[in-house]
């Protein structure tokens, strides 16, 4: 067969890289090689991009690379240009009008009909090769005839498409989505509506392949889900089971160094989780619980369900239970209705959590959600203010968890030389924390002590002991 190459961009979260690592799985079926993220897309004979629509910027940036692409087609007739992902179902027609050199575009969860529609595009193509390319008026039709066969999948489909093959990048740690979708209408969010329903994995697929991960060298697996705390409430008779349950059985699978999950909503964050967490052996003793805001009022109104009091409990007990834990979270500014005296009650929040480290947000407004249409939306330049004390905020409070953690002993998995010297080397403490040290002779994956001797607010930096 013969090798084509494919060009993949991947957008926004670790759900779209671990559907882009099927997608390019699938397509080597077809011969497709997977480029590496330095190569130029014009190497490629298919470019797919698997897009976000979470914010707006994502959106505009998609946007930004469909235009770049458009000379490419131009130039080479046999090129498919695909996109997929979140804002390929959010957009639907309204991609091919912009941008009408497109071939497909195809919603979520559509992996497994990624294939024969591919096959369907090549085999338009082979009109190609019949045509003289001097003769403009034969080439003209064979590109209309390619035209005919765009297409355009939006349409909704619930099923779990097991079996698909992956091509994963990297060589250490592995994604494993165990659920799809998301039923919580935050009212600032469009997941649920491009992501569907929540829909979880049988127990059985997830370990196996977990099991298959670690068996091709894997050392670190992340479970994934849009809300990995509701897994399993729409599973049924003998395939019933709990996040806490799943997690205690992936902790069991021989050869297996760590294990991690994302993303989990606090009103589903349970008692039997964090016990898991805790009587573990190999999962991690990280926390990211996205509170979002500190405020009662804005959570009312952003659907959180939960309360500051509530969650402040949660914490508690994540605390109580495991003590050495870091905790993390994510925050959005900016929220419709958000008043001074709402950002302060949120600034004095984080002074009395004290996260490790919180992924902050300017509020994005996003059409076919609730907040888009709510009043009072704040003026960007309060935005950016607000944003940028709580980063300083944030910031210090990282700083001085961060030099607590000076003299004491870190489990750090080794990852390999750092991005700016080659002699130093990084990895990540089982509490997510990013360490660095001078490379002597240890190997990526393996687990090594390192003493901390300097804090940052981003990272720590050690000696091998």
């Amino acid at each position: 067969m013969n090798k084509k190459k494919l060009y993949l961009g991947v957008y926004g979260c670790q759900m779209n890289v671990a559907d882009g690592e099927r997608m390019a799985g699938e397509l080597a079926s077809l011969g497709y090689e997977r480029l590496p993220e330095t190569a130029a897309p014009d190497e490629a004979d298919m470019i797919l991009l698997v897009t976000c629509c979470v914010r707006e910027t994502a959106e505009d940036k998609i946007y930004g690379k469909l235009g770049e692409y458009k000379h490419l087609k131009e130039k080479s007739p046999r090129l498919i240009l695909g996109i997929t992902g979140c804002m390929a179902q959010k957009e639907g027609d309204a991609l091919i009008k912009r941008a009408p050199h497109l071939d497909f575009v195809l919603g979520t969860n559509k992996i497994a009909e990624l294939v024969p529609l591919v096959e369907r595009l090549e085999k338009a193509r082979e009109a190609l090769d019949s045509v003289n390319e001097a003769d403009a008026e034969a080439m003209s039709e064979a590109r209309k005839a390619i035209r005919r066969q765009r297409v355009v999948d939006t349409a909704e489909k619930n099923d779990i498409s097991e079996g698909l093959a992956i091509a994963r990048e990297g060589s250490l740690s592995a994604w494993v989505p165990i659920m799809y979708g998301c039923n919580n209408f935050c009212t600032y969010c469009i997941v649920p509506y491009v992501r569907g329903r929540e829909r979880s994995r049988r127990v059985g697929d997830i370990l196996t392949e977990v099991q298959e991960a670690v068996g091709n060298g894997y050392k670190e697996i992340t479970l994934l889900g849009q809300n990995v705390n509701s897994f399993g409430k729409d599973l049924q008779g003998e395939e019933k089971a709990t996040f806490a349950q799943l997690l205690s059985e992936a902790d069991k699978v021989p050869g297996l160094l760590r294990l991690r999950y994302m993303t989990s909503h606090p009103k589903d964050m349970s008692d039997e989780v964090i016990k898991a967490v805790a009587d573990g052996e190999h999962i991690c003793e990280h926390f990211h619980l996205p509170v979002q805001y500190g405020s009662d009022k804005i959570l009312k109104a952003m659907n959180r369900v939960y309360t500051t009091g509530k969650y402040r409990e949660l914490i508690r007990r994540v605390r109580e239970a495991v003590p050495d834990s870091s905790l993390t979270t994510d925050l959005i500014v900016g929220f419709p209705g958000e008043t001074e005296e709402d950002f302060r009650e949120l600034l004095d929040f984080i002074k009395e959590i004290r996260y490790d480290q919180a992924y902050t947000f300017i509020y994005s407004k996003r059409s076919g959600t609730p907040a888009a249409e709510m009043e009072n939306q704040v003026p960007e330049e309060i935005k950016h203010a607000r944003l940028n004390e709580l980063m300083e905020l944030q910031n210090k409070i990282s700083l001085e968890i961060n030099e607590k953690l000076v003299g004491t002993l870190q489990e750090v998995m080794v990852e390999g030389p750092s991005s700016k010297n080659p002699s130093v080397w990084t990895g990540r403490t089982r509490t997510n924390k990013i360490c660095l040290w001078t490379h002597g002779t240890e190997l990526p994956g393996q687990l090594i002590n390192v003493k901390v001797t300097q804090a940052q607010t981003w990272l720590l930096r050690g000696e091998i002991v």
